[in-house]
C-alpha cells in the first residue's frame, strides 16, 4: 500500500509499504531512475513474503509526484532528467524518514537498484540507521568508493554493464577490500529487472538468493 511520510526538512513524500507491522527485520528499498513502478513494488512484495517489512520511498516526489516510468529510451531520458533535478541531500533525507517509519526494534537494512544501488551504498556510509546494505548495479558507487561504511555491504554488478565499466568495479574492490562484490558474467545493466531487455533470470535468481542470505546473516 502507499503511505505518506515526512522527511526531516519537511518534505512530504509517498512510499510503498509491504510486510507485517510486527516484523523483526525490515528494509528500505530504493528505486531505480524509473520511480516506484511495478518492478520496484514486486521487489518489495517479494521481500515481504520473506518476513520483512519494507518501505520504498518515491524519491522523484521532490521534483514531480506520482512518477512511474517504463524502460523505453524516452523513459530512460526522462528518468535521468528527473534524477538530476533531485537535490543532492534529498535521497538520504527520504531514506532516513523511511528507516524511522519501519517497526521499532526491527533490525534494519537497505537495498537499492541502479540509482538506488548508489543510494544504498550511501545508506552504509552516510547513515548509522542500518545493520546491512546491498546495492545492485549502482553506477555512482565508484565516485564515492572511498567513503567508510558503518555496516556490512554486498554489491552486485554485471560484467557487460555499459554504464559501469569493470574498471570501476575493480576500483571499488581495491578501495573496499572488506566488502562482498559479485560480478555476473555476460550480464548487463538492470539484469535483475523482469521488465527490461537486459533481464537474465538465472543471474537474477542467484543475486536474489545471495541478497536474502546476506540479510539473513546480518538482520536475523
Amino acid at each position: 500500500m502507499m503511505i505518506e511520510l515526512t522527511a526531516a526538512d519537511g518534505h512530504r513524500f509517498a512510499a510503498y509499504k509491504a510486510g507485517p507491522d510486527d516484523a523483526k527485520k525490515a528494509l528500505v528499498v530504493v528505486q531505480e531512475i524509473f520511480g516506484v513502478n511495478r518492478h520496484m513494488r514486486r521487489i518489495c512484495d517479494d521481500f515481504a513474503k520473506e518476513g520483512y517489512q519494507v518501505i520504498a520511498p518515491a524519491l522523484f516526489d521532490r521534483v514531480e509526484r506520482g512518477v512511474e516510468l517504463g524502460y523505453t529510451g524516452d523513459d530512460v531520458a526522462r528518468g535521468r532528467d528527473l534524477r538530476a533535478k533531485v537535490p543532492a541531500d534529498g535521497p538520504m533525507l527520504d531514506v532516513e524518514a523511511c528507516a524511522a517509519a519501519l517497526p521499532a526494534g526491527a533490525a534494519k537494512g537497505i537495498v537499492g537498484y541502479c540509482w538506488g544501488g548508489t543510494v544504498a551504498w550511501w545508506g552504509a556510509t552516510r547513515s548509522t540507521s542500518f545493520k546491512a546494505a546491498c546495492g545492485w548495479y549502482g553506477g555512482g558507487i565508484a565516485g564515492t568508493k572511498d567513503e567508510t561504511p558503518s555496516c556490512p555491504v554486498e554489491l552486485h554488478f554485471g560484467s557487460l554493464d555499459a554504464s559501469i565499466p569493470m574498471s570501476d568495479v575493480e576500483a571499488i574492490r581495491a578501495a573496499q577490500p572488506g566488502i562482498a562484490i559479485f560480478v555476473y558474467e555476460g550480464a548487463g545493466h538492470g539484469f535483475g529487472c523482469e521488465d527490461r531487455g537486459s533481464y537474465k533470470a538465472d543471474d537474477a535468481a542467484v543475486a536474489e538468493r545471495r541478497t536474502l542470505d546476506f540479510f539473513a546473516r546480518h538482520l536475523g
